[in-house]
């Protein structure tokens, strides 16, 4: 056990904001490398099991928070499988372990933030999460016909192109914590996740954008690998980047990291099927984005049964990444 202090007594300090699978794909990675690491979540989600507890029991949702927790407990543990564990029966099916656990901890503790907090503690998991916010809100989502989206299992599935995203209300503050972990950190990471369910969210937080740009960290954008039907149909990276900008400021990132792995074609038709492509790599309008921003493209997708980034390739780059722009800084 003393083998992991002095093997993390030299690593930066890295928070990660996001949220879904993305989030959880790049804390498995990270906390190989650090044990200063802090996962603030999104909490907007109102489909599913998480959907249901927050109708039921009048509690924020614990989905996003529960797959942080899980990834940043030992991969392969019981602790991993029990959270995720998902009831396929009785009045708990569909229902996650880690969910049930999370709003069994909100009862006990009197509040979401609070049993967050406990949970971290409770679990002894490398790091920590954070919820971006203690306050119940709603995405709303503007499109390019005038239309409105009230809701994240909505926004997600509309077809139409988002023009702005809005949190509702609009004026919540950040959770406890939240803005000390971006000012202290060394390095910042956006994404990868669902560009306008999990990661823009977060953004429209007023507290976490000015902290965002106020901070001496490195601040990165991970872009995804495949793009999500209606979300971000048809968007190659700059698009996604913009969209980000869009969201808070131009001077936001020092840099985007972007993937030019070659997708298996069995894979690919079986995504395109779902209205999913690969996200275009496209350099010479990243090139033209604002600001000081720096593109990197890399190989950084696993492609097994899914496509998604590959934890370890991402972290080393993110990581090595990191490094020159400290040199640089110096």
């Amino acid at each position: 056990m003393a083998l992991f202090p002095r093997l993390f007594r030299r690593s930066p300090t890295v928070v990660a904001i996001g949220g879904g699978t993305g989030a959880s794909c790049l804390l498995r990675g990270l906390k190989e490398h650090t044990d200063k690491l802090t996962a603030i979540v999104t909490v907007a989600d109102d489909g599913g099991s998480s959907g249901r507890l927050r109708q039921e029991f009048g509690m924020l949702p614990p989905g996003d928070v529960r797959n942080c927790l899980a990834a940043l407990s030992d991969s392969g543990s019981v602790l991993e499988r029990l959270f995720q564990h998902r009831f396929e029966e009785g009045d708990l099916k569909g229902h996650a372990f880690g969910n049930i656990f999370l709003a069994a901890l909100t009862q006990v503790t009197g509040d979401f933030v609070s049993a967050v907090k406990e949970a971290n503690r409770v679990l002894s998991v490398r790091g920590r999460v954070l919820p971006a916010t203690g306050v119940k809100v709603s995405l709303v989502a503007e499109h390019s016909d005038g239309t409105k989206t009230t809701g994240e299992s909505l926004v997600g599935r509309v077809d139409k192109p988002v023009v702005r995203l809005h949190l509702r209300p609009a004026d919540v503050k950040a959770a406890p914590e939240v803005v000390d972990a971006i000012m202290q950190a060394d390095l910042v990471v956006l994404g990868p996740g669902s560009l306008y369910t999990s990661v823009i969210p977060n953004l429209l937080i007023s507290e976490v954008r000015k902290a965002l740009l106020a901070t001496p960290a490195v601040v990165g954008y991970v872009c995804n690998v495949m793009t999500q039907r209606g979300e971000t149909s048809g968007f190659p990276a700059s698009r996604h980047v913009r969209a980000i900008m869009d969201h808070a400021s131009p001077e936001l990132l020092d840099f985007v990291l972007v993937s030019t792995s070659t997708i298996p074609d069995k894979l690919l038709a079986a995504y395109r099927a779902e209205g999913s492509v690969p996200v275009t790599a496209d350099m010479a309008e990243l090139s033209k984005l604002p600001g000081q921003v720096r593109i990197i493209a890399a190989d950084l997708a696993s492609a097994d049964n899914f496509v998604r980034h590959d934890s370890a390739r991402l972290a080393e780059v993110l990581l090595e990444t990191y490094r020159e722009f400290r040199k640089n800084r110096a």
